[in-house]
């Protein structure tokens, strides 16, 4: 009953229009007057507890830091990067577009950023080359979902925040290999549309400029090694990593590109700050909301739910996944892991599920979400950066948007893909 209650009351006020945090404060007070617990500090005694927590502490870091490259040049030079790599072949703005969003990936760990600077960059460059506005914004959308799984992720860092035992730095270890996959299958989806599409340009450097993009780019492209080097051999951990990140940042794009000034360094930290009030906001009423989740045996009643399948591993993951694409269209990813972790994670542990496996398709899957119409942000972004009419945005991105959700199933019916790797990277064989 309480289950019902909870999903019943969530979707109906998400349905009216109300913002995701009044939403979660609201369902506290369904619970809370279900449950007959009329006691006016729960509610912010809970969500103070919630935010007073050490690993978010990363989250104000690598927003910080993703803002500053966004807006100091970093961006740019990402994508003359990928360029190089790949320009001179047939459609190589396309696979320029792809590369550079698993090296955003590595920078920024967010999958709105993403979209927003790299379709600020690529989308007029597409349009001139004459490539179609709805497969433009697709190829730009698509790469965008890599942001929540290649590390640093803002999402991982919830994720294990929101679950107790679980190392953010194996979260983002076991996300690396798979983002890199999903990145190399988007590539070979792309070689289709060329030739179906037509498309034909070429980009190519002088040896001059060849030298000139390398020597820019490579500030840019050592960070996320610095990083993740950083974290996977105990040098600092992800909170210090997101200090060191945002740092980094600085020097690079204040002192060496010296393309942000102090003045233009004060406003990225207010849109940063302004950016990690609404995160941390969503994180404080989610909280609260888990509390009464818990106190209403919800977690125990969608174990019985799905205690048929607790015996056949694949057949619940497959459940559950289901279950989450679903919600995924109709709720943004920060919510759905603060709301369904704490909901699922014990009902895994018991069907003996590794639950960093677990997480990897956890956050791919929400990461879809993020894709996929009504609410998908990401979809919005991309409309608003480059002109572009939703309808046509939806279907110049379906053949990506098939590509990412095969890689999600093929992820979980297979997962030495993403365990074998993750064992390599943090020495276990």
């Amino acid at each position: 009953m309480e289950l019902f209650l909870f999903l019943g009351s969530l979707f109906a006020f998400l349905f009216v229009g109300i913002p995701i945090s009044m939403v979660l404060v609201l369902c506290s007070i369904v619970l809370m007057w279900h449950s007959g617990m009329w006691d006016s500090m729960i509610i912010p005694s809970t969500m103070l507890d919630g935010a007073n927590n050490y690993p978010l502490m990363a989250i104000p870091f690598f927003v910080f830091a993703g803002e500053i490259m966004a807006e100091g040049g970093l961006s740019k030079r990402v994508v003359q990067l990928a360029q190089l790599m790949i320009g001179r072949v047939r459609g190589g703005l396309g696979y320029a577009a792809i590369i550079s969003s698993v090296i955003f990936a590595g920078l920024m760990g967010s999958s709105v950023g993403e979209a927003a600077a790299l379709g600020g960059l690529l989308l007029p460059m597409m349009a001139e080359v004459g490539y179609k506005p709805g497969r433009a914004g697709g190829v730009i959308a698509s790469g965008a979902i890599l942001g929540p799984i290649i590390p640093p992720s803002t999402n991982f860092i919830l994720l294990g925040a929101t679950i107790s035992g679980l190392s953010i730095t194996k979260l983002f270890m076991i996300g690396l290999f798979p983002g890199i996959f999903i990145g190399l299958a988007l590539m070979v989806v792309w070689y289709f549309i060329v030739r179906i599409d037509g498309y034909n340009e070429t980009i190519t450097f002088s040896r001059e400029e060849k030298w000139k993009i390398i020597r820019d780019a490579m500030p840019a492209f050592m960070m996320p090694v610095l990083l993740l080097g950083g974290i996977r051999f105990g040098v600092f951990t992800p909170t210090e990593g997101g200090a060191f990140a945002a740092i980094y940042a600085i020097i690079v794009c204040v002192g060496y590109y010296r393309e942000l000034s102090f003045r233009g360094l004060l406003r990225v930290s207010a849109r940063a700050a302004r950016t990690t009030a609404v995160v941390m906001l969503i994180v404080a009423t989610a909280t609260a909301v888990g509390w009464f989740i818990t106190i209403a045996q919800i977690p125990n009643q969608v174990t019985d739910l799905f205690r048929p399948l607790i015996d056949s591993p694949v057949l619940l993951l497959l459940a559950i996944n289901i279950f989450l694409f679903l919600v995924g269209m109709v709720m943004d990813l920060t919510p759905n892991i603060l709301i369904f972790a704490p909901v699922f994670y014990p009902l895994i542990t018991q069907a003996g599920i590794d639950p960093y496996f677990f997480g990897l398709l956890f956050i791919l899957n929400l990461g879809i979400g993020v894709i996929t119409p009504p609410v998908g942000t990401v979809l919005y972004v991309v409309c608003g950066v480059g002109n572009i009419k939703i309808t046509k945005l939806v279907r110049g991105m379906l053949p990506f948007l098939v590509t990412e959700i095969v890689m999600l199933f093929l992820l979980l019916f297979f997962p030495t893909l993403s365990l074998t790797p993750l064992k390599w990277l943090m020495g276990g064989g």
